[in-house]
């Protein structure tokens, strides 16, 4: 019997640490399955891209046991150095969206499983100036939840964390002034928040129609929120969102698949809920199919 190479990346710290009760069931699974594993534990942030990158070409599959912010490392590695290999995700995060948009198990056990020998589909990655995301690039109103709302807080309360830290946050919420240019589009105007996505689930606190996301067509999905001027203004597009209605003046919803941003030298984006630099001018670009998903 052929043995398959199977490279094994841990956050051992995301979420409840949860993976670190179950890595022998895990590496097991693996083996069952006629795997010969090497396991890298991560100690630092971007130490999974640094493993990507170096190490993913010498394997047959690379598994990656985390967080959207994990996940994100370990994309970043292989698009970098053009690796083409299959995926598996173990989400253990606190949250785990682009778990929960692509329908992967949140039980550990049942997703090592699905990672071992389940079937292969194709999403598109998104290329973001010198990031990639998997599922989002955001600015704006609550886009900073992910990375500034206290860990302890999300392993207890979930999703919820996010909201109460919302609520409190409300003062930094500002308009930016912003350029798009979609797919020889222009769009242009003050926003209190921005998405460039390939999700149903942005960020904890929103959701896009499961009907218009196409998550391997090479297409953003793009939903940007003007400043409302008025009370009843802000009432109709916070009505707009619950609802999923973007036909609303303040709401902008369309599909992209090159878009070229100015924005301020200070906007700070969040990629797949973690910080990135600011720049005035981004570029971002899909790539179609690069990540192929065992599960």
């Amino acid at each position: 019997m052929e043995h398959k190479r199977l490279l094994l990346i841990i956050n051992p710290v995301s979420g409840k640490k949860a993976i670190l009760r179950y890595l022998p069931q895990v590496i097991r699974t693996f083996m069952d399955a006629g795997c010969l594993v090497t396991t890298m534990v991560t100690a630092r942030k971007g130490e999974a891209t640094e493993f990507a990158a170096r190490y993913a070409r010498e394997y047959d599959q690379l598994v990656c046991c985390g967080g959207d912010g994990t996940l994100n490392e370990v994309l970043s590695g292989l698009v970098a150095e053009d690796i083409h290999i299959p995926v598996g995700y173990i989400p253990c995060g606190s949250t785990n969206d682009f778990a929960v948009s692509r329908g992967l198990s949140s039980d550990i056990l049942s997703a090592a499983e699905a990672a071992a020998s389940g079937q292969l589909k194709r999403y598109d990655v998104g290329r973001f100036g010198d990031f990639c995301f998997s599922y989002v690039a955001a600015f704006g109103a609550f886009s900073w939840l992910s990375y500034t709302t206290d860990q302890n807080m999300k392993n207890v309360l979930g999703h919820t964390a996010y909201l109460l830290d919302a609520v409190k946050d409300l003062s930094k919420v500002k308009p930016w002034h912003l350029k798009l240019s979609a797919d020889g589009s222009v769009i242009e105007g003050d926003f209190l928040f921005g998405a460039i996505c390939n999700s149903t689930s942005i960020a904890g606190t929103l959701a896009l129609p499961a009907e218009q996301v196409d998550t391997c067509d090479g297409v953003f999905e793009v939903l940007l929120i003007r400043e409302p001027k008025t009370l009843p203004d802000l009432e109709e597009t916070i009505r707009g969102l619950l609802s999923q209605n973007y036909d609303v003046p303040n709401l902008e919803f369309f599909h992209a698949s090159r878009i070229h941003i100015e924005a301020p030298a200070d906007l700070e984006w969040t990629v797949d809920g973690e910080f990135a630099d600011c720049h005035e001018q981004i570029d971002a670009e899909p790539l179609p199919g690069f990540l192929e998903l065992r599960s």
